[in-house]
């Protein structure tokens, strides 16, 4: 079992501070994103959960400057993103749903590339990712085309390219989807220990409830574009009954609508089995 040790945002500095943010992609459109206020401290660990169309991947997509919010402010580390988005992308790292890594280069260079591209030198560079490399258990596979990786091992690149300047947020749109057991830990694992190493919060969006009530020290639960509830899961889940799980209390926040949404895009169990059956058909 997965242990944390707990951060609030009370308790540090933030990293990530979001007030009344909201996206709308069309006029007559709903918003995406509705109004949301949220704030994650430095070293904190923390989880966007909802079902598809929730509004989390716009949400990260604001916070890491690929998607211009329709109002709101949007401040990470101290830099407001709307005015300076190329300054902020200097203290975040980020890790999409997909792959991004350069399918014709190594391991190596992929990270080496990484780091000359946010002004490391080459000796710098070449350090941090044998570092970064080894700290993530693929030492020996900095000569790997990325094309031979399997995906556990791609998506630890992947991680590590977005450590390799150091940033001061990593943000992780459903890291371990399509991942087998074993290589979510690993990956976990890897990324709690950085964390404690370099002190930099983590915001992840996953469909994995028991993972995000393993790892998080806070989560958010999301419906429709909005902020349901927001709070440690053991505080969460002591809100709605003894041994209620992360999803009993989404489906207890979310009870007036979440049958319609159901229907149109799956609850999280749904969603995950529909994923095995996809991965097993190919």
């Amino acid at each position: 079992m997965w242990q944390h040790t707990t951060v609030t945002a009370e308790a540090q500095p933030l990293s990530l501070d979001l007030r009344d943010v909201v996206k709308r992609y069309a006029p007559d459109a709903p918003n995406a994103v509705d109004g949301i206020d949220l704030r994650v401290a430095r070293g904190e660990i923390f989880g966007l959960l909802g079902p598809n169309g929730a509004g989390k991947t716009t949400t990260i997509g604001i916070a890491t400057t690929r998607v211009r919010p329709t109002a709101g402010t949007v401040i990470v580390t101290g830099i407001d993103v709307r005015a300076h988005p190329s300054v902020a992308k200097r203290h975040i790292g980020v890790v999409t749903q997909f792959n991004t890594l350069d399918r014709a280069c190594t391991v190596e260079e992929n990270l080496y590339f990484h780091g000359r591209f946010f002004g490391m030198s080459r000796h710098t560079a070449h350090a941090r990712a044998a570092d970064l490399l080894a700290s993530f258990g693929i030492g020996d596979r900095g000569p790997t085309m990325v094309a031979e990786l399997s995906g556990g091992l791609a998506r630890r690149t992947q991680l590590a390219c977005a450590l390799m300047h150091h940033p001061e947020v990593l943000f992780l749109d459903e890291p371990t989807t399509g991942l087998d057991p074993q290589s979510r830990m690993a990956l976990w694992d890897s990324v709690r220990t950085l964390r404690e190493a370099e002190g930099m919060a983590v915001v992840l969006t996953t469909h994995y409830i028991e993972e995000a009530d393993a790892l998080c020290d806070r989560v958010a639960l999301m419906h429709r574009g909005e902020l349901r509830a927001v709070g440690t899961p053991t505080k969460l889940k002591s809100t709605v009954s003894p041994g209620a799980t992360l999803e009993d209390v989404f489906r207890h926040y979310a009870a007036s609508d979440l049958s319609q949404q159901t229907e149109a895009s799956g609850s999280f169990r749904e969603i995950r089995s529909s994923r095995k059956v996809a991965r097993r058909a190919g």
